[in-house]
């Protein structure tokens, strides 16, 4: 047991350390203007000067001091961020050098360093085929060490289906006030779950991006979308557990996979486009700073 917490706390700080170097002065601002706060809130009052807007002038001060005052305003600027991470089964899987749950574990450190360095608060909502861990919303660097470990230690008990229905009833029941909502999964759903539960969680979805400024943040691992050719191979779903045999040395097999998988992901990119929802595609097998500074950059232009 000791030597696994040590392994786990080598997994964190290896995550600490590469994600301290991947955030800059760049990265930091370019979240501070994306995401914005809720508001202004009074900060002062002060002596008029030449060049000041006549519509802030506070009159009551301007009456009892004889001189003009103004009152000034500050962005209301703390931001709650919440953390939504799927840990199925599926999430465990990964074909090249780390599994889609290690890299939901980095891009989560690294925007919630971000949003901490920006004096946000932020939250963690773990879940599977049931809610299997929430963390309230809090400040501080602390924060998302803990996040990111129970982001990897939920990997060695990854199992089950996605219940991204179940996840959006919880988030509304938690999370009464608007907040930044990062939901990360590979939006697997059993096909066993038939295309009623399928339009329930993409109506929670609905609702959750009207709440909450929700982005969606899908991770997927190249031999999800294309088969190596390497002969027959025992393929096991990981959140049914159903065991089929397929022949890779087939052409047609291999051609009919990757056309299954390209319709899957059009499919989810149409649905997240229609409704309105940002979203940032990671992949196990790239870099994945660079699709985060382009997802702040698209938001900025809106």
């Amino acid at each position: 047991m000791a030597a696994d917490v040590k392994e786990l706390m080598a997994r964190v700080g290896k995550i600490r350390i590469l994600t301290n170097r991947l955030i800059d002065d760049q990265l930091s601002g370019d979240y501070h203007s994306t995401f914005k706060g809720q508001g202004v809130e009074f900060d002062e009052v002060r002596p008029y000067e030449p060049g000041d807007d006549v519509r802030t002038i506070d009159w009551n001060v301007t009456a009892k001091t004889g001189l003009p005052y103004i009152k000034r305003f500050s962005e209301e600027r703390e931001l709650t961020v919440l953390f939504m991470v799927d840990v199925s089964g599926s999430q465990s899987y990964g074909s090249i050098r780390r599994s889609k749950m290690e890299l939901a574990a980095e891009v989560t450190a690294l925007l919630a360093l971000t949003a901490i360095r920006n004096q946000d608060k932020i939250g963690l909502v773990l879940f599977s085929d049931h809610i299997v861990k929430y963390i309230p919303p809090r400040k501080g660097r602390d924060s998302v060490m803990r996040l990111v470990r129970e982001v990897l230690a939920a990997e060695d008990d990854a199992e089950g289906g996605t219940d991204l229905s179940g996840a959006m009833k919880f988030l509304s029941g938690v999370q009464k006030r608007k907040a930044v909502v990062f939901l990360v999964s590979d939006f697997m759903v059993p096909d066993a779950v038939g295309e009623e539960a399928v339009d329930a969680y993409a109506k929670m979805l609905r609702a959750a991006a009207r709440r909450h400024d929700l982005v969606c943040v899908d991770v997927s691992d190249p031999a999800e979308k294309e088969l190596p050719d390497v002969g027959l191979v025992e393929l096991e779903d990981p959140e049914t557990g159903e065991l089929v045999l397929v022949d890779t040395s087939s052409a047609a097999v291999r051609k009919a996979f990757a056309a299954e998988a390209t319709e899957e992901g059009d499919a989810l990119v149409k649905f997240f486009r229609k409704n309105g929802i940002d979203t940032l595609s990671i992949a196990t097998d790239r870099a994945y700073i660079n699709d985060i500074r382009a997802l702040f950059k698209r938001r900025a232009r809106k």
